[in-house]
């Protein structure tokens, strides 16, 4: 297997399982790293250690790292210069990924990779209620079958509509927590202001509106499995609390100071690129890393058409359907793009079949892309699930705001930063984002 790190272009592309290694940054063989196994790792000087390092101001036996499920532990061995984490003297303490060691005079950095899997495809076609015959996804229900019985964290990479939430209930209940509740907590779907509650719970009076006592998302779950979906909606204050209660196995309710131990497993899912959200500072690089222990990528619809007859024989819970489809209208789903994936096509067949019937089926005229109407009209589309109508409404909501306030400014940015009541670097972002520029809007078309 070939080892990469973690943010090269083609990660995401199979899945990868988190390495720790360690690398020398100060003292001998600068550079240097090593691969830390499964078990105790120890270090030191001596010839006996697991990774020796020649250098006087390091003791025999100096120190040791003992790993315990996700963490990694480090344990000073009685050293005489004694062992440093981040500046601080430890005799014992659990490791974040980027911490820096020192022995001595030598400094090491505790550092996160990523190891791209080859796997085999699974003899199943099913994972779950996740249905594929693409040799791709099968190597996915390949390492979800590994890996789900264990406790690890998993991290659910993909488009909307890939089938992540079907995926998270997949791996619970082939899990060893199946019996244990299944929550979901969406980023996405709370109030911003709220969240923390939502997730951690909080005491009765902590607040305004605190009128009872609330137990949250990681206190309710406990046995069992929390999904935690669209987590790059996850404010960016809220993220130090989550990853230290990830690490510390304990949680705080709002307003309270006792603590409450966790016994959960985290699958967690996003629809965007983390990496790009990290390097922008919009999420924590140390949460990423604590919550990308395996990475599975869903692929979307459209690199996977074989599975369009698995797939409505599943949908419509009918061995054959596919077949019994017109030549043409099986040729129409064949060619069509399924930007909204597995999701759209379901709506797609569901709605033909409550409607009137197959043999007209025609996935292109659903789509909601009708610019006009849209100006005239920012309404959801029921018919589309709340997270999905949502996130439609606000692309739209956005992309004519902005056509309306460079109409009314004519171009003048100042102006329009100052009118919408936004900083002007995150207009500038919102024109790039929806692919228009200050002049272009004539001030008629407002």
């Amino acid at each position: 297997m070939n080892t990469k790190v973690l943010g090269g272009p083609e990660q995401g592309l199979r899945p990868t399982v988190q390495r720790f290694h360690l690398v020398v940054l100060r003292g001998p063989e600068i550079g240097k790293t090593y691969p830390l196994g499964e078990g105790e790792v120890r270090v030191g000087k001596g010839p006996d250690n697991d990774i020796v390092i020649p250098d006087a101001t390091v003791s025999r036996a100096h120190f040791a790292i003992r790993r315990d499920g996700e963490r990694y532990a480090l344990v000073d061995l009685g050293s005489t210069n004694g062992t440093w984490l981040d500046e601080a003297q430890i005799r014992e303490a659990f490791l974040r990924p980027g911490a820096r060691i020192k022995a001595g005079e030598v400094l090491m950095r505790f550092q996160p990779v990523s190891q791209a899997l080859e796997l085999d495809p699974s003899e199943n076609i099913r994972f779950g209620d996740l249905v594929s015959n693409n040799a791709r996804t099968r190597e996915v229900f390949s390492l979800l079958e590994k890996i789900a019985p264990t406790d690890a964290t998993i991290l659910l990479l993909g488009e909307t509509g890939t089938g992540k939430s079907v995926a998270a209930r997949a791996i619970h209940q082939a899990s060893l927590r199946k019996n244990g509740p299944f929550v979901v907590f969406d980023c996405g779907a709370v109030t911003k202001s709220l969240i923390e509650s939502e997730l951690f719970g909080h005491e009765r009076g902590s607040f305004t509106g605190a009128t009872a006592l609330r137990r949250g998302a990681m206190e309710v779950v406990k046995g069992g499995t929390l999904f935690i979906d669209e987590l790059d909606d996850l404010p960016l204050d809220v993220q130090p609390k989550l990853l230290r209660a990830i690490e510390e196995r304990e949680i705080y309710r709002v307003g309270s100071h006792s603590p409450i131990k966790l016994d959960l497993r985290i699958v967690a899912a996003t629809k965007k690129d983390l990496r790009v959200e990290v390097a922008e500072g919009r999420f924590r690089e140390d949460l990423f890393f604590r919550l990308s222990v395996v990475i599975v990528p869903l692929p979307p619809l459209r690199d996977r058409p074989e599975d369009l007859p698995l797939l409505v024989d599943h949908i419509l819970d009918r061995r054959g359907a596919w077949d019994e489809m017109a030549p043409e209208v099986r040729e129409r789903l064949v060619a069509h793009t399924w930007s909204g994936n597995v999701r759209e096509l379901r709506n797609v067949i569901e709605r033909a079949s409550y409607v009137g019937g197959m043999e007209d089926l025609d996935p292109s005229q659903h789509r909601v892309d009708r610019a006009a109407d849209e100006r005239e009209r920012l309404l959801p589309d029921y018919s589309r699930p709340f997270k999905e109508a949502k996130e439609a409404l606000v692309v739209r909501f956005e992309r004519e705001y902005l056509r309306h306030l460079l109409g009314r400014v004519q171009g003048n940015m100042a102006r329009a930063a100052r009118e919408a009541g936004i900083d002007r670097k995150y207009l500038y972002m919102l024109l790039k984002k929806y692919g228009l520029a200050p002049g272009e809007i004539p001030s008629g078309d407002s």
